[in-house]
Parts: structure tokens; sequence; C-alpha cells
């Protein structure tokens, strides 16, 4: 009978903590503000961009500037971007769950690119979310730049 006590026990408390797992779960969509870690507007709100959900992968589209008119073309962007408009435009791509959690960062995704309006540069990403901040990291080769974007209420 204590076996049987002992057992019902451990799976309670494996129901419950999978449960508190399931909650934590952080939702990636939506409306996100960045801002700029460099330069003279260092620490200026610069962007709101939109993180949406398309066949299991996160994407992200520039909805708003708040540093640049709203017509400004992607000058630097090479290709099939050059001197389109920044806003509207997708600046990251592909990033899927990766089931890790980084304990500071939060929930991991990764496996997609992103781009640099500014110098149209894409780089490989990954992105953690705790709460309502990202922390994104673009990397080229074994160096990485990391920025924080905050949710838009």
């Amino acid at each position: 009978m204590k076996k049987v006590l002992a057992l019902l026990m451990v799976l309670l408390v494996t129901v419950v903590v999978s449960g508190v797992k399931v909650a934590a779960a952080e939702n990636l969509t939506g409306i996100w503000k960045t801002v700029a870690d460099e330069g003279p507007d260092k620490g200026k709100a610069k962007s709101h961009l939109q993180i949406y959900e398309a066949n299991g992968v996160y994407n992200a589209k520039v909805v708003k500037l708040l540093l640049k008119p709203q017509d400004t073309l992607c000058d630097k962007c090479k290709g099939a971007l050059y001197n389109k408009p920044v806003v509207g435009m997708n600046i990251f791509s592909n990033m899927k769950k990766t089931g890790k959690v980084d304990s500071d960062f939060g929930e991991e995704y990764a496996g997609g690119q992103i781009m640099d309006p500014d110098n149209g540069k894409f780089y490989t990403c990954k992105i953690w979310i705790k709460g309502d901040t990202l922390v994104v990291r673009g990397y080229l080769g074994p160096f990485y730049r990391t920025q924080r974007w905050y949710r838009v209420k």
C-alpha cells in the first residue's frame, strides 16, 4: 500500500511540474520595440516589429520606424531588397523553438537569419524570450551582437 501511495505522489508531482512548464511557455508573436544599441541614437527606440508565426516558424517584419521617415528605403540592402521600403520588410525569418531554456534569457529560438537594414547584411540568429523582453543575437562567424527588444502593450 505504501508503494502505491508513493507512486501516486510521484505521478502527481510529475503532472504538477509538467503543468507549470506548459503554463510558463512564452508567446513570441506580437509587436516588439527595438532599441538602437550603437551610434548617435544609442538607447533610443528605433522601430516596431511584428513577429508572426507561419507553418511552425517565426518571422518578423518592420511595421513602424521611430527615428526615420516611414517611407525610408533600404539603400544598403542587396539584391531584391535594394531600395525597397523598410516598413513592411521581413528582417528575420525561419526561427524555430529549440526546446532549450536559458536560466537568464528564457526560451530559445534559432535556425533562422536576421537582416540589419542599416547595413544590409544577413546574420545567423538566436532569440530568447523571457516575459516582455527578447534577447536577439546575430552571429557572423564567431562574432555576435546582442540587442534587447521590448513588447509593445
